[in-house]
């Protein structure tokens, strides 16, 4: 499995480890050695941190913590206490450690590193939800979160990749079933 980094945000991109809140969920962070590759892919990390399963937990919790925030402040709605806290004890946490090598900028940590990073940019994102475009992906079902940077401000999707192509696609065959609905003989 494939972790994807379209959310524009590390936090959101955190909370989309997990897919399809409201109908199939999809667990990306299966287990600690997910969470590892995770850290290393996003790249806030360049080495895989040990992570045990209580780590994995306390991440998970801190996932959704983020997500219910986020989507709480894009209701305009009040962030409930508990996820506060829970964001809040996470960001206290100490960062990844930066070493600068021969081959370049190291960056090493461990769980409570990758949470307190998580918990940063969440802390970031939530302190300027209300000037931010900040969206629930168009396609049905879809529950990725992202910051539409776009022009415009007119992004629709997560990502062009599955849930673009796919709405496209969808709209697509339903054009051209109405032209050859309407050209042939009736």
């Amino acid at each position: 499995m494939s972790f994807v980094f379209v959310s524009g945000n590390l936090a959101l991109d955190f909370a989309g480890t997990l897919k399809w809140r409201r109908s199939a969920p999809e667990e990306f962070l299966d287990n600690p050695e997910d969470l590892a590759r995770w850290a290393v892919e996003s790249g806030l990390l360049t080495e895989r941190p040990p992570v045990d399963a209580d780590g994995l937990g306390r991440l998970r919790a801190l996932r959704e913590a983020v997500y219910r925030l986020v989507v709480h402040g894009m209701q305009g709605r009040d962030w409930p206490a508990d996820d506060l806290a829970t964001v809040n004890q996470a960001a206290g946490a100490a960062p990844a450690r930066n070493a600068l090598t021969p081959a370049g900028v190291v960056r090493t940590g461990d769980a409570e590193s990758i949470a307190s990073a998580v918990a940063r940019a969440a802390i970031d994102l939530l302190g300027e939800i209300d000037t931010l475009r900040v969206r629930e992906c168009g396609r049905p079902g879809c529950t990725r979160i992202f910051v539409d940077r776009s022009r415009g401000g007119n992004r629709q999707w997560c990502g062009m990749e599955e849930c673009g192509n796919r709405i496209k696609a969808a709209q697509y065959r339903v054009r051209k079933s109405r032209v050859a609905g309407a050209a042939s003989p009736g």
